[in-house]
């Protein structure tokens, strides 16, 4: 397989997240990009969103990113990437050419690039549109499998592309005694992966990684696309958000457990017979500041990070969860959270 991938992902650059730029969506009063888009207004949204693409990430990230010791990176690219020539864009502005110069950089400096489809499967319903096949998205499944064969197709060339995420996130559908909680039935996510799947080898041929978000969901994909058929298809663990609570984590025996937690979350992943990569963690831990000094927080958070990154060198690829917030806030910011981490810990 060469080379593992240590990378970090570069969320809320393509598509806006509150939580990385919190400053963008104050002054509206919104919590989501599509509420920022109502409420500006067409025109100024259009400036917000090429202001802040322009200046957000750029070359000298991408270099920064390189010569903290990580050779990849792993982008969410929105489905409306292709703006008014692709579909239903929507109030959204697309990308595309945000996303041929990124991959232009990180080709000049060395950097793999995962694409990620900007997708949260299953997740809360906030468009007008149908998509009665993968429950509450809001992006029909066809739209979403023309974007996978038109990104494969555009970049199947390129050295620098390495693999396509067929979505960003995903919330499966389980049963909770008599009751199915919300999210999208797993049959129709299969469905959608395997479709996914032969579109990206008729664009791109048989190099390129799929890579299949699990969903947390254990058990759920044995058996699944894991036969002599397929090739280069891994499932994506994320293991950035812990509920609080669930450990005792004041201390660093507490922070080993959550860690031992972790690891076990990844072997029952493998069980389905892929390769799993884990495309978001965080030095974040679950407990409050008012438990602990800000300086005991330092040391247990780069305790947590130093054992995850021991704990997932055996898998083909890991990307903390973020590069850049612009708070730097200390748990998800990679420039921050990975800063006293020697280089030869990351490779």
């Amino acid at each position: 397989m060469g080379q593992s991938l240590h990378g970090v992902n570069l969320t809320g650059w393509l598509t806006l997240e509150s939580w990385v730029t919190p400053e963008l969506f104050a002054e509206a009063g919104a919590l989501d990009e599509e509420a920022l888009a109502t409420s500006l207004g067409r025109r100024r949204y259009v400036d917000y969103v090429r202001h802040h693409r322009a200046e957000f990430i750029t070359r000298d990230d991408f270099a920064r990113i390189a010569a903290r010791g990580f050779n990849a990176v792993r982008l969410p690219v929105p489905w409306y990437v292709y703006g008014e020539d692709g579909p239903e864009p929507g109030p959204y502005v697309g990308c595309i050419e945000c996303v041929d110069q990124a991959l232009d950089w990180a080709e000049e400096i060395g950097l793999k690039v995962i694409f990620a489809l900007a997708l949260n499967l299953g997740g809360p319903h906030s468009g007008n549109g149908q998509a009665p096949d993968l429950a509450d998205c809001h992006v029909p499944r066809d739209h979403m499998l023309d974007v996978v064969f038109a990104l494969c197709r555009r970049y199947a060339s390129r050295v620098g592309f390495f693999g396509l995420e067929l979505a960003d996130d995903v919330r499966v559908q389980v049963r909770r005694g008599l009751a199915l909680t919300d999210g999208v039935a797993q049959h129709r996510l299969r469905n959608y992966y395997r479709e996914a799947y032969e579109l990206v080898r008729s664009a791109a041929g048989d190099d390129v990684v799929v890579i299949m978000p699990d969903g947390g969901v254990d058990g759920g994909w044995r058996r699944f696309m894991a036969q002599r058929h397929y090739r280069n298809v891994w499932l994506d663990r994320h293991l950035d958000r812990v509920a609080p609570g669930r450990l005792d984590v004041s201390g660093p025996s507490g922070v080993r457990r959550l860690v031992a937690e972790h690891e076990r979350d990844i072997r029952a992943a493998e069980r389905a017979g892929m390769p799993v990569m884990v495309g978001k963690w965080s030095s974040s831990l679950p407990i409050s500041d008012a438990q602990m000094t800000p300086e005991g927080r330092i040391a247990l958070e780069r305790v947590y990070t130093s054992e995850q990154i021991r704990t997932y060198e055996r898998c083909p690829a890991w990307f903390f969860n973020t590069w850049k917030t612009s708070g730097m806030l200390a748990g998800w910011d990679a420039r921050v959270a990975l800063a006293t981490f020697e280089r030869g810990m990351i490779v």
